[in-house]
């Protein structure tokens, strides 16, 4: 069967299972005896063993198949859970997801996945999973029985050779015995393989081809071939082969098979050779009518088929802008009409586009509760991560890029914002310190908060480092306010922390959070009360693509200045300008925003005298105000945001350009990069 085409839906639903397990293994720590929990990740690890054989992935089935065992054991109550035995689970899905990304990378989804299999073994035989280390040889020689040893078949592989003996094939097991001054013992099994496949199908291999190719055996290994050939012919052939000592080839009869027909697991399907299609697209579609429903009404789409979508709805936009201005110049009323039913259509239809492109923001919370799982053992603290508002969605390309800040900000909360048990029971709170990751919508934005209930920032003790480090004068640190102060740890460098750990410092790394979220359009800020622990807000835009702006005018050029920067448009008078410290500033509002001249900034050429008043647009950076001096307004406009190219990657204060309904092209000003 050709598999390629079912490579993409393998991948998906391999990373959907193997989410399920980390979460469901969560859970299970919290709820040891909670035997529902062991069946939902028994039934993940089985189907995902089912597709990874099926696909021809060996490592993935194997090691999915001793996960399996420990897991019936424990349902069967053979085994308890505790931490330890999660650890070595855990480890063992940490494999599978690294074949599952080399898989998905265009590898061949191989791996060395012995220490995880020697574990899983010690386990199931009942033995404390921290003798692994010390009894590693005893039970990878456990995990490769040798050629006497009579094989057992999985679900798959006996449902492979049932299928191959109602169609008239002769099964074999062949016991295969090298001489003992065999030299190149890899390349005598390749040339026994390569005999073999000529003859029929090699169903299965003890130890597996990997271990074979890799000289992972004595003497002697077995094979289990499918073929039409009779056992003489079968035999002479493999003699053949040079240093080939003796070929045992025993014929598997009917009551064999029966022998060795595995159990059938309860509420468990067994994917067969001719049921993969059913057994990924389904995901398990039978256990419930209103599941099938659901999964019939949806379709996975290539997201790169999604940005194709979005780049000629992209072009078509900018058409829509030429055909608003020619309609005004034309002034005839069919044309405006219809050009301005176009433009509802066109909105309808960007909704659409832009919706299909919004992920929900779990497919970066999911990879946290594992993460905290983790650093909290290492850092021996209790915490309880909440996490809230997972189905907030977001564009996949602020997706794709906001997930490393969070890493940042939650290894940081966990190592020196939560304090250890025995410091929070001294300061009257509970040993298990708490972590909140919020998202949520608001206008036009999403909103991520990272919330802990620790020690909080320490005021003085930031602005003390600022200044021993030269990031603030003693006079600016005066005037700081509390929000202000904080502010200071995003600085390059910046830290607070006693010693540097291995996990993280109080500010080490989040210069970089900050300049790539600022990247995105987005801001950040923190609130923080000592004692009681501190919340980082993140601001990020909807999307990225098609954006509002308001384009104003600076000579003959045209410039767009996002909406979600601008807080509000003024006409002032040239009077009301104050100077204070070499810059020049006004009154807004009872506050004092500086004034900045496009003109001046873009060196655009001055042909005109500044009137009397002025027009100017006040933008907004967290809680920082700025006022921009341009000649005049245009009008409110949504424009698609064109990258500058390679070319000019570093241009102050500008984030990319677009193309107008006159074909001219409009400089997007970044207000981030203008205050400071």
């Amino acid at each position: 069967m050709e598999m390629n085409q079912y490579l993409e839906v393998f991948i998906e639903e391999s990373k959907e299972h193997l989410q399920a397990c980390n979460e469901q293994l969560l859970e299970l720590e919290k709820k040891p005896e909670d035997i529902k929990i062991v069946n939902e990740i028994f039934r993940s690890a089985h189907t995902l063993k089912g597709m990874s054989a099926t696909m021809g992935y060996e490592d993935l089935a194997n090691l999915t198949h001793q996960m399996e065992n420990v897991l019936d054991a424990i349902r069967n109550q053979k085994i308890k859970v505790n931490a330890e035995i999660l650890d070595v689970v855990f480890l063992a899905v940490d494999d599978l997801e690294a074949m599952v990304h080399s898989i998905a990378e265009g590898g061949d989804g191989k791996r060395d996945v012995s220490e995880a299999v020697a574990k899983l073994k010690l386990i199931e035989m009942g033995q404390n999973p921290a003798q692994a280390e010390a009894k590693a040889e005893t039970a990878v020689a456990m995990a490769e029985p040798s050629a006497a040893v009579k094989s057992t078949y999985d679900e798959f592989e006996w449902t492979v050779i049932q299928q191959s003996r109602e169609q008239g094939f002769e099964i074999y097991e062949i016991s295969v015995a090298l001489r003992e001054d065999c030299l190149l013992k890899a390349a005598r099994v390749y040339m026994i393989f390569e005999v073999l496949e000529k003859m029929g199908e090699v169903i299965k291999a003890t130890p597996s081809v990997d271990q074979l190719e890799e000289e992972q055996f004595d003497q002697e290994f077995s094979i289990t071939i499918v073929t039409q050939e009779s056992r003489e012919d079968v035999q002479q052939k493999l003699l053949k082969v040079s240093e080939v000592e003796k070929a045992d080839v025993v014929p598997l009869s009917l009551d064999d098979l029966r022998q060795q027909e595995p159990e059938k697991e309860e509420e468990v399907r067994t994917p067969s050779a001719g049921s993969i299609v059913a057994e990924t697209l389904s995901n398990e579609g039978k256990k419930a009518p209103a599941a099938k429903q659901a999964s019939n009404k949806t379709i996975r789409v290539n997201i790169e088929r999604l940005d194709i979508l979005m780049n000629l709805f992209e072009e078509l936009v900018i058409d829509r802008g030429r055909l608003e201005q020619i309609s005004r110049e034309v002034n005839n009323q069919e044309l405006h009409e219809t050009v301005e039913h176009m433009s509802r259509i066109s909105g309808d239809l960007q909704n659409i586009i832009l919706n299909m492109r919004m992920v929900p923001i779990e497919t970066v919370f999911n990879r946290f509760p594992r993460m905290v799982r983790q650093l909290a053992r290492d850092l021996n603290k209790k915490i309880n991560l909440e996490i809230v508002g997972a189905e907030t969605e977001l564009d996949r390309t602020v997706i794709d890029e906001i997930g490393d800040p969070l890493v940042h900000l939650i290894r940081n909360a966990l190592d020196h914002g939560v304090e250890t048990p025995e410091i929070r029971k001294a300061n009257g709170k509970s040993e298990e310190g708490s972590v909140i990751l919020k998202a949520y919508h608001s206008g036009n934005h999403v909103f991520i908060e990272i919330e802990d209930d620790g020690a909080g920032i320490n005021k003085e003790k930031v602005i003390s480092k600022a200044l021993k480090n030269g990031i603030i004068t003693e006079q600016a640190a005066a005037a700081l306010s509390d929000k202000q102060a904080y502010e200071l740890i995003f600085a390059s460098g910046f830290s607070t922390a006693e010693k540097i750990s291995d996990v993280s410092g109080r500010g080490v790394g989040l210069d970089v959070v900050k300049n790539t979220i600022e990247s995105l359009g987005g801001s950040v800020s923190i609130d923080s009360k000592v004692g009681q622990g501190s919340i980082f807000s993140i601001q990020l835009p909807l999307t990225l693509s098609i954006i509002s702006v308001m384009l104003v005018e600076i000579e003959e050029e045209k410039f767009a200045i996002p909406l979600s920067s601008i807080i509000e448009t003024a006409i002032i008078k040239k009077g009301d300008i104050l100077s204070a410290h070499n810059q020049k500033v006004i009154d807004f509002r009872g506050k004092v925003v500086p004034l900045l001249s496009l003109k001046e900034i873009f060196n655009v050429p001055s042909e005109h005298q500044e009137g009397e008043f002025l027009s100017v647009v006040i933008v907004r950076k967290g809680e920082k105000m700025a006022g921009l001096i341009v000649d005049s307004f245009i009008g409110q406009q949504e424009v698609v945001l064109k990258s500058l190219g390679n070319y000019l990657t570093n241009v102050f204060a500008i984030s990319g350009a677009t193309i107008l309904g006159n074909g001219q092209v409009a400089l997007i000003v970044d207000c981030n990069a203008l205050i400071k």
